[in-house]
């Protein structure tokens, strides 16, 4: 019997706004589960949630926070699926995730957030690392007008250009030295369908091999 090679794997998808996290971590989850795979699926912020609801107001400019308690407002809010993630990972779940701690690493640090102070707080609360991070590419540019064709009402990222920018260099700092978790790059600027085949192409070839 040939054993599920994604089995118990915590897979994430990042990107600058409009990069199609969202819908390509749908897109995953929803081909794992037609070919009959366990699987979960995740997505931060949670806007379900009471932690969730604070960051939502604060993208919308409710509240003004500083950096370091954007970062624990971020952290807390995947702090809190911990013991799901680790049961999820215990039972051999596929889990899936759009967006996760990474994301924190490159919005919160870009903005001064110690990256090592970040590293280390994640560490201290044991926090489930992903075993692979898809990082879906695309310019400023491209995320800015994706955004503006789905709303009006941009929030403080998704409506600065300058920010957006060292944002997306932070990422490329992340991918460059493999900080916290493997991480694959897949060009974003394509269609929806051409994304997803590529991001398939990925995961078989990182995968296959542990096929038996």
């Amino acid at each position: 019997m040939r054993k599920n090679p994604y089995a118990g794997q915590f897979i994430v998808f990042e990107g600058i706004e409009g990069a199609g996290g969202e819908t390509q971590s749908k897109l995953l989850f929803d081909f794992f589960k037609e070919q009959g795979k366990q699987v979960k699926r995740l997505s931060y912020p949670d806007n379900k949630g009471p932690i969730g609801e604070l960051i939502h107001r604060f993208l919308h400019r409710e509240y003004e926070f500083s950096p370091r308690v954007q970062f624990l407002l971020y952290f807390l809010d995947f702090l809190k699926d911990k013991q799901k993630i680790e049961k999820w990972q215990r039972e051999k779940m596929v889990i899936i995730s759009d967006r996760y701690f990474t994301s924190t690493l490159a919005y919160q640090c870009a903005q001064s957030f110690p990256l090592q102070d970040a590293l280390n707080i994640a560490q201290i609360f044991e926090l489930p690392k992903p075993d692979l991070v898809i990082y879906l590419k695309i310019s400023p540019k491209t995320g800015i007008q994706r955004k503006l064709k789905e709303k009006n009402n941009l929030d403080r990222h998704e409506s600065s250009k300058q920010f957006i920018e060292s944002v997306a260099d932070f990422y490329e700092k992340l991918i460059k030295n493999q900080i916290y978790s493997k991480w694959v790059v897949v060009s974003g600027e394509r269609s929806i369908k051409e994304v997803f085949e590529e991001i398939k192409l990925q995961l078989n070839f990182l995968y296959e091999k542990r096929r038996d």
